[in-house]
């Protein structure tokens, strides 16, 4: 059995919050509409059930982790890509050659204090975090004591 990894998964509040998770009947929702190669790798091969997901509030200010998630199930074919009314459909992907992947996590627990980007940026154990080297990616890796720093940082 492999070790549990650590990964941080950005989302626009305005699409989906940590709230919208939360309030899910039983805190699970699929993590769909990833439409970037790299991250679609991640989903695909490398996201397992039981990695710990620390959830990322992009394009907002400051931009923050939020909470924690744990992945429920890993990754399968992201059927809204077939849908053409979903907000990312993607004609060539179908069901016989799927393009796109997606899991389910599971909300765990909102962080007492979010950890902003630029506590993050000042923090020197943080600065070679995957977000900074790729920040336009949704998924990123997370080392084991990135993940216990960053969690340690969102106590009140």
């Amino acid at each position: 059995m492999r070790d549990r990894q650590y990964w941080l998964f950005k989302s626009e509040p305005s699409s989906y919050s940590f709230s919208d998770l939360m309030g899910e009947t039983d805190r699970t929702a699929e993590w769909d509409g990833v439409r970037n190669y790299q991250a679609r790798n991640f989903l695909r091969d490398d996201v397992k059930v039981g990695d710990g997901v620390l959830f990322y509030h992009s394009n907002v200010k400051p931009p923050a982790v939020v909470g924690m998630a744990v992945v429920v199930r890993e990754g399968y074919p992201d059927d809204t890509a077939w849908d053409p009314d979903s907000d990312h459909p993607d004609p060539k992907s179908t069901p016989d050659k799927p393009i796109w992947f997606m899991v389910d996590v599971k909300g765990e627990a909102a962080l007492a204090k979010e950890v902003t980007l630029p506590e993050i940026k000042a923090t020197p154990a943080l600065r070679e975090m995957s977000l900074f080297r790729r920040p336009r990616i949704s998924i990123h890796p997370v080392t084991k004591a990135e993940w216990d720093l960053i969690l340690e940082m969102g106590q009140a």
